[in-house]
């Protein structure tokens, strides 16, 4: 069954000529492929981190008049090496999970609804893909914090040369990833500031990646020896990729998980915080004479910022709450004067809450909601259970890089390889959710046994069987 499925993937394989993909990025997605294909389980997921951090989202390919992205193509590799491996597995889905399949489900349907074509289902069936493909790989590729954990280390190590071209790009104006297409090779100027954006699809984007994985290589330092290194040079490149974007969002975004590391010393005591945040934004409301999203117009980080155009998209959608609040709506632009450009849907709730509609936007915000609390629950859980103060941390610095991109979601929405970063983050915490949280804590632990065995059948066994499936018995099975 497998080869005949290849040699039609193959024959049907085509270059997409809107976006065609050159023999580099070919290339190195195909070695990216291979290395994922064979490095012990541990390190299997640097390769899409990798991907995220050098490749662009400027070629593709078209298989079975599906339109394949190269990250698109590294998870048909995930996939593969998961099924060969034997390393799919039954997880018990947890509220996330569903929450995250419920989200999906509703948009698909809200918005084959509200366009009613074949265009809208395949465009729908793309995103699905990318949702459910890329969480549930990464669910079944990290099972314990010792994974989460080597995944801080993958992202501090790989975001150091990434820093380095953005400060080539930062002093030369030229970017090197236009190799690759699908970015300029000139890099943008606005009001005198160069807006970097490396591999991604647009300067606020490249700010946004700098500033969400900046607290993840930042809990490294605990670690102490080697991980104060491999924090020290993490957070100085996740900080360079930030300033060098030139983009106000991405500034407040890092600013956003700098408090969100240091309220750890108030752990206990968040419930006062955010009870004390609804008062603020209710006494702000009542006293200001605009509207509190009108904030966001006096930020200006940056010279040349469009805080203004944020407020205005906010305002936009709450006066226009009949037009899109069913199944989403084909147009934003009516929401004001055509001057105001509100077609450019500078927000991640909004952008759901127009292709989706109220619920499909209700359900995105409660899973960040559901990723919070599953936040909190493990780290009490892990207090409960004498678990160190260091790995306790480690899940605090994810609930701050999960603030990081609630931040972010207000000036930008993800329309380039930033959508892994996000949906690795939630795998992450759903991960650590089952290990220290659900009642199958025991048999999380067995299967991490059951790993760190197969791994040494793989080795002892050598190369050229790390593609076969393997026969595995654990030793309680084999009693």
């Amino acid at each position: 069954m497998l080869f005949p499925a290849v040699k039609f993937f193959v024959s049907s394989m085509q270059i997409d000529p809107n976006i065609p993909a050159n023999a580099s990025g070919i290339a190195l997605t195909i070695a990216a492929g291979t290395i994922l294909l064979v490095l012990p389980k541990r390190y299997a997921i640097v390769p899409v981190i990798a991907t995220c951090c050098y490749m662009t989202m400027g070629q593709s390919i078209v298989i079975a008049g599906c339109h394949f992205t190269m990250i698109r193509v590294l998870m048909l590799f995930g996939w593969t090496r998961v099924l060969l491996r034997g390393e799919f597995r039954k997880i018990k889905l947890g509220q996330l999970d569903k929450m995250i399949l419920w989200w999906t489900a509703i948009g698909f349907v809200a918005y084959v609804g509200l366009w009613r074509s074949g265009d809208a289902i395949i465009y729908k069936m793309g995103a699905t893909y990318n949702i459910i493909g890329f969480y549930f790989l990464f669910r079944m590729m990290l099972r314990s914090l010792d994974d989460v954990i080597q995944v801080f280390r993958t992202i501090a190590v790989l975001v150091v040369p990434l820093a380095i071209c953005m400060l080539f790009e930062k002093s030369t104006g030229r970017n090197l990833f236009a190799v690759f297409g699908g970015v300029s090779e000139i890099t943008i100027v606005r009001d005198g500031v160069l807006r970097c954006q490396g591999p991604f699809s647009h300067p606020i984007l490249a700010g946004t990646f700098g500033a969400t994985v900046f607290p993840l290589v930042a809990c490294l330092w605990l670690n102490g020896g080697i991980g104060k290194l491999m924090a020290a040079g993490g957070v100085i490149s996740s900080l360079i990729i930030t300033v060098a974007s030139g983009s106000s969002g991405p500034v407040l975004a890092f600013m956003a998980a700098v408090l969100a590391l240091g309220l750890w010393r108030a752990r206990d005591h968040m419930f006062l915080l955010r009870r004390g945040i609804a008062v603020g934004l209710v006494s702000l409301q009542i006293f200001m004479k605009a509207p509190i999203w009108f904030l966001l117009a006096r930020v200006d980080v940056f010279s040349g910022s469009t805080g203004f155009h944020r407020a205005m998209l906010i305002d936009g959608a709450f006066h226009n709450l009949g037009d899109w609040w069913l199944m989403g709506t084909q147009s934003t632009l009516s929401w004001a004067d055509e001057e105001q450009g509100l077609f450019d849907v500078t927000n991640q709730y909004l952008q759901v809450g127009a292709e989706g509609g109220i619920v499909s936007m209700g359900l995105f915000i409660w899973i960040i909601v559901c990723a919070f609390r599953l936040v909190g629950l493990t780290r009490r859980s892990m207090a409960e259970i004498g678990e160190s103060a260091t790995n306790q941390f480690f899940v605090w610095g994810l609930g701050a890089a999960l603030f990081a991109h609630v931040v972010s979601y207000v000036s930008v929405s993800y329309f380039d390889q930033n959508f892994v970063n996000w949906y690795l983050l939630l795998a992450m915490i759903a991960t650590v959710g089952d290990q220290f949280q659900t009642p199958i804590e025991a048999k999380e632990f067995i299967d991490v046994n059951e790993d760190e065995e197969r791994e040494k059948v793989l080795v002892e066994a050598g190369p050229s069987t790390w593609l076969m499936p393997i026969a595995y018995s654990s030793p309680t099975t084999a009693c």
